[in-house]
Protein backbone atom coordinates (compact mmCIF):
# COMPACT_ATOMS: atom_id res chain seq x y z
CA UNK A 1 0.00 0.00 0.00
CA UNK A 2 1.29 3.49 -0.65
CA UNK A 3 0.70 5.83 2.10
CA UNK A 4 0.12 9.39 0.90
CA UNK A 5 1.99 12.51 1.32
CA UNK A 6 1.36 14.43 4.43
CA UNK A 7 -0.38 16.98 2.12
CA UNK A 8 -2.31 14.87 0.28
CA UNK A 9 -3.87 14.08 4.24
CA UNK A 10 -4.11 17.08 5.83
CA UNK A 11 -4.59 19.52 2.94
CA UNK A 12 -1.81 22.03 3.95
CA UNK A 13 -2.08 25.94 2.98
CA UNK A 14 0.61 27.52 5.70
CA UNK A 15 3.49 25.10 4.45
CA UNK A 16 4.95 23.96 1.59
CA UNK A 17 6.46 19.87 1.07
CA UNK A 18 8.93 18.43 -1.38
CA UNK A 19 11.80 16.09 -2.12
CA UNK A 20 14.74 17.11 -3.12
CA UNK A 21 15.94 13.71 -2.64
CA UNK A 22 14.51 10.54 -2.43
CA UNK A 23 14.47 9.86 1.46
CA UNK A 24 14.75 13.88 2.17
CA UNK A 25 11.67 16.38 3.19
CA UNK A 26 12.08 19.97 2.15
CA UNK A 27 9.68 21.05 4.85
CA UNK A 28 8.93 25.31 3.56
CA UNK A 29 7.05 27.62 5.74
CA UNK A 30 5.22 29.36 3.49
CA UNK A 31 3.27 32.99 3.87
CA UNK A 32 6.08 35.28 2.82
CA UNK A 33 3.56 38.23 3.20
CA UNK A 34 3.63 37.60 6.40
CA UNK A 35 7.37 37.09 7.04
CA UNK A 36 6.45 33.60 7.50
CA UNK A 37 4.97 34.47 10.82
CA UNK A 38 2.88 31.60 12.73
CA UNK A 39 -0.56 31.87 12.62
CA UNK A 40 -2.99 29.07 14.26
CA UNK A 41 -2.85 27.43 10.97
CA UNK A 42 0.05 27.23 10.64
CA UNK A 43 0.46 25.86 13.53
CA UNK A 44 -1.79 23.17 13.13
CA UNK A 45 -0.23 22.56 9.70
CA UNK A 46 3.26 21.80 11.70
CA UNK A 47 1.85 19.63 14.02
CA UNK A 48 -0.29 17.51 11.52
CA UNK A 49 3.43 16.82 9.97
CA UNK A 50 5.31 16.33 12.57
CA UNK A 51 2.94 14.19 14.65
CA UNK A 52 2.13 11.86 11.44
CA UNK A 53 5.99 11.11 11.66
CA UNK A 54 5.67 9.58 15.12
CA UNK A 55 3.76 7.08 12.66
CA UNK A 56 5.29 7.30 9.45
CA UNK A 57 7.82 9.24 7.59
CA UNK A 58 6.73 8.48 4.15
CA UNK A 59 10.38 7.26 3.38
CA UNK A 60 11.76 10.28 4.87
CA UNK A 61 15.10 9.26 6.49
CA UNK A 62 16.00 13.62 7.52
CA UNK A 63 13.91 16.86 7.14
CA UNK A 64 15.01 20.31 6.25
CA UNK A 65 13.35 23.68 7.54
CA UNK A 66 13.34 26.73 5.93
CA UNK A 67 11.01 29.88 5.10
CA UNK A 68 10.03 31.08 1.66
CA UNK A 69 11.62 33.95 0.28
CA UNK A 70 14.86 35.97 1.53
CA UNK A 71 13.44 37.99 4.36
CA UNK A 72 12.36 35.68 6.81
CA UNK A 73 12.58 32.20 8.28
CA UNK A 74 9.75 32.93 10.61
CA UNK A 75 8.43 36.25 12.58
CA UNK A 76 7.47 34.44 15.41
CA UNK A 77 3.91 34.30 16.22
CA UNK A 78 1.38 36.48 13.87
CA UNK A 79 0.94 39.72 16.03
CA UNK A 80 -2.10 40.70 13.54
CA UNK A 81 -4.29 37.58 14.15
CA UNK A 82 -3.46 38.05 18.30
CA UNK A 83 -4.95 41.30 18.54
CA UNK A 84 -8.41 41.61 20.04
CA UNK A 85 -7.62 37.76 21.14
CA UNK A 86 -9.49 37.06 24.66
CA UNK A 87 -7.22 35.39 26.95
CA UNK A 88 -9.16 32.03 25.90
CA UNK A 89 -8.54 32.11 22.37
CA UNK A 90 -5.04 33.42 23.05
CA UNK A 91 -4.52 30.73 25.18
CA UNK A 92 -6.01 28.06 22.82
CA UNK A 93 -4.11 29.29 20.14
CA UNK A 94 -0.67 28.42 22.37
CA UNK A 95 -2.11 25.14 23.34
CA UNK A 96 -1.47 24.13 19.73
CA UNK A 97 2.05 25.95 19.17
CA UNK A 98 2.78 23.97 22.44
CA UNK A 99 1.83 20.88 21.08
CA UNK A 100 3.18 21.73 17.48
CA UNK A 101 6.89 22.26 19.30
CA UNK A 102 6.56 19.11 21.22
CA UNK A 103 6.11 16.91 18.00
CA UNK A 104 8.78 18.79 16.39
CA UNK A 105 11.05 17.92 19.31
CA UNK A 106 10.29 14.38 19.34
CA UNK A 107 10.42 13.89 16.01
CA UNK A 108 12.04 10.73 15.29
CA UNK A 109 14.24 11.64 12.19
CA UNK A 110 16.53 14.21 12.06
CA UNK A 111 15.25 18.07 11.69
CA UNK A 112 17.76 20.55 10.17
CA UNK A 113 16.71 24.06 10.61
CA UNK A 114 17.98 26.17 6.95
CA UNK A 115 17.51 29.85 8.64
CA UNK A 116 17.38 32.01 5.84
CA UNK A 117 16.31 35.60 7.38
CA UNK A 118 14.87 36.65 10.36
CA UNK A 119 13.85 34.39 13.44
CA UNK A 120 12.33 36.09 15.75
CA UNK A 121 10.18 34.98 18.79
CA UNK A 122 8.55 31.65 17.78
CA UNK A 123 10.59 31.19 14.87
CA UNK A 124 13.96 31.67 16.62
CA UNK A 125 12.16 28.62 19.54
CA UNK A 126 11.28 26.72 15.99
CA UNK A 127 14.90 26.51 15.10
CA UNK A 128 16.40 25.86 18.45
CA UNK A 129 13.80 22.87 18.81
CA UNK A 130 15.52 21.60 15.31
CA UNK A 131 18.03 18.95 15.91
CA UNK A 132 21.47 21.76 14.68
CA UNK A 133 21.16 24.65 12.84
CA UNK A 134 22.62 26.46 9.14
CA UNK A 135 22.01 29.86 8.83
CA UNK A 136 22.19 32.25 5.76
CA UNK A 137 24.74 35.49 6.29
CA UNK A 138 21.80 37.60 6.46
CA UNK A 139 20.06 35.44 9.36
CA UNK A 140 19.19 37.30 12.62
CA UNK A 141 17.96 36.03 15.62
CA UNK A 142 15.83 37.33 18.70
CA UNK A 143 13.18 36.13 21.57
CA UNK A 144 11.33 39.41 21.61
CA UNK A 145 8.60 38.07 24.02
CA UNK A 146 10.25 40.23 27.07
CA UNK A 147 9.42 43.19 25.34
CA UNK A 148 5.48 42.45 25.00
CA UNK A 149 4.96 41.57 28.12
CA UNK A 150 5.17 37.37 27.58
CA UNK A 151 8.16 35.55 27.60
CA UNK A 152 9.12 32.42 25.21
CA UNK A 153 6.48 29.49 25.61
CA UNK A 154 7.38 27.37 22.50
CA UNK A 155 10.21 25.49 24.12
CA UNK A 156 12.95 28.97 24.13
CA UNK A 157 13.37 29.07 27.81
CA UNK A 158 14.92 25.22 27.56
CA UNK A 159 16.23 24.85 23.81
CA UNK A 160 18.43 27.71 24.11
CA UNK A 161 19.85 27.52 27.19
CA UNK A 162 20.66 23.56 26.07
CA UNK A 163 21.95 24.99 22.73
CA UNK A 164 24.27 28.13 24.22
CA UNK A 165 24.21 27.48 28.36
CA UNK A 166 22.47 28.80 30.61
CA UNK A 167 24.48 32.81 31.22
CA UNK A 168 23.72 33.33 27.08
CA UNK A 169 20.30 32.30 26.94
CA UNK A 170 19.57 34.26 29.93
CA UNK A 171 21.19 37.46 28.38
CA UNK A 172 19.40 37.06 24.67
CA UNK A 173 16.22 35.92 26.90
CA UNK A 174 15.88 38.93 29.62
CA UNK A 175 17.01 41.38 27.02
CA UNK A 176 14.96 40.45 23.99
CA UNK A 177 18.22 41.69 21.44
CA UNK A 178 18.38 40.02 17.91
CA UNK A 179 21.94 38.54 17.02
CA UNK A 180 23.34 37.89 14.22
CA UNK A 181 23.89 34.12 12.18
CA UNK A 182 28.32 34.73 13.27
CA UNK A 183 27.46 35.34 16.85
CA UNK A 184 24.78 32.15 16.70
CA UNK A 185 27.39 30.18 15.37
CA UNK A 186 29.28 31.51 18.17
CA UNK A 187 27.57 30.63 20.67
CA UNK A 188 26.75 27.53 19.88
CA UNK A 189 23.28 27.79 18.19
CA UNK A 190 24.37 27.41 14.79
CA UNK A 191 26.37 24.78 13.35
CA UNK A 192 27.66 26.45 9.95
CA UNK A 193 26.75 30.07 8.38
CA UNK A 194 26.26 30.32 4.51
CA UNK A 195 25.96 32.56 1.94
CA UNK A 196 22.35 32.96 1.06
CA UNK A 197 22.14 30.94 -2.26
CA UNK A 198 24.22 28.30 -0.61
CA UNK A 199 22.23 27.70 2.33
CA UNK A 200 19.30 25.36 1.51
CA UNK A 201 21.60 23.48 -0.52
CA UNK A 202 23.91 22.83 2.01
CA UNK A 203 21.64 21.89 4.20
CA UNK A 204 19.80 19.09 1.67
CA UNK A 205 23.13 17.85 1.25
CA UNK A 206 23.79 17.30 4.71
CA UNK A 207 20.33 15.72 5.11
CA UNK A 208 21.28 13.62 2.17
CA UNK A 209 24.29 12.59 4.11
CA UNK A 210 22.40 11.86 6.92
CA UNK A 211 19.72 9.92 5.06
CA UNK A 212 22.64 7.61 2.83
CA UNK A 213 22.98 6.00 6.75
CA UNK A 214 21.32 3.16 8.23
CA UNK A 215 17.96 5.00 9.16
CA UNK A 216 17.49 3.12 12.35
CA UNK A 217 21.10 4.13 13.58
CA UNK A 218 20.63 7.49 12.98
CA UNK A 219 17.28 7.41 14.84
CA UNK A 220 19.15 5.89 18.11
CA UNK A 221 22.03 8.68 18.16
CA UNK A 222 19.06 11.12 18.02
CA UNK A 223 17.54 9.50 20.63
CA UNK A 224 20.72 8.38 23.20
CA UNK A 225 21.81 12.35 22.50
CA UNK A 226 18.46 13.90 23.64
CA UNK A 227 17.35 11.61 26.23
CA UNK A 228 20.99 11.45 27.50
CA UNK A 229 21.44 15.26 28.22
CA UNK A 230 18.41 14.87 30.89
CA UNK A 231 20.37 11.58 32.90
CA UNK A 232 23.53 11.04 34.87
CA UNK A 233 26.79 10.13 33.09
CA UNK A 234 26.02 6.44 33.90
CA UNK A 235 22.32 6.68 33.43
CA UNK A 236 23.30 7.71 29.79
CA UNK A 237 25.67 5.32 28.96
CA UNK A 238 23.12 2.84 30.18
CA UNK A 239 20.84 4.05 27.70
CA UNK A 240 23.25 4.17 25.00
CA UNK A 241 24.21 0.57 25.36
CA UNK A 242 20.65 -0.65 24.75
CA UNK A 243 20.19 1.45 21.79
CA UNK A 244 23.18 -0.15 20.47
CA UNK A 245 21.49 -3.28 21.02
CA UNK A 246 19.16 -2.68 19.30
CA UNK A 247 20.96 -2.26 15.83
CA UNK A 248 22.84 -6.00 16.46
CA UNK A 249 20.13 -8.07 15.29
CA UNK A 250 19.47 -5.84 12.17
CA UNK A 251 19.26 -6.55 8.52
CA UNK A 252 21.31 -2.67 8.13
CA UNK A 253 23.93 -3.64 10.58
CA UNK A 254 25.16 -6.66 8.28
CA UNK A 255 24.81 -4.73 5.11
CA UNK A 256 26.93 -2.45 6.44
CA UNK A 257 29.66 -4.47 7.67
CA UNK A 258 29.64 -6.51 4.27
CA UNK A 259 29.66 -3.75 2.39
CA UNK A 260 32.58 -2.31 3.86
CA UNK A 261 34.30 -5.76 3.46
CA UNK A 262 32.85 -6.02 -0.14
CA UNK A 263 34.35 -2.38 -1.26
CA UNK A 264 31.11 -1.51 -1.69
CA UNK A 265 28.23 1.39 -0.98
CA UNK A 266 25.79 0.12 0.97
CA UNK A 267 22.40 -0.50 0.74
CA UNK A 268 20.23 0.23 4.24
CA UNK A 269 16.64 -0.42 4.35
CA UNK A 270 15.64 0.63 7.97
CA UNK A 271 15.86 -2.81 8.77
Amino acid sequence: MTIPMPAEVTGLTTIALHRPEEHVLLVTLDRPEARNAMNTQMGLDLMAVFERMQVTTDGARCIVMTGQGDKAFCAGGDLKERRGMSDEMWQTQHAIFERMVRSLVGCPIPVIAAVNGAAYGGGCEIAAACDFVYASTNARFALTEVTLGIMPGAGGTQNMARAMGARRAKEVLLTGSPFTAEEGERWGLVNRVCQPDDLVPAAVETAKRIATNAPISTRQIKQSINRGLDMSLWDGLAYEIEAYNRMVPTQDRSEGVNAFNEKRTPSFVGR
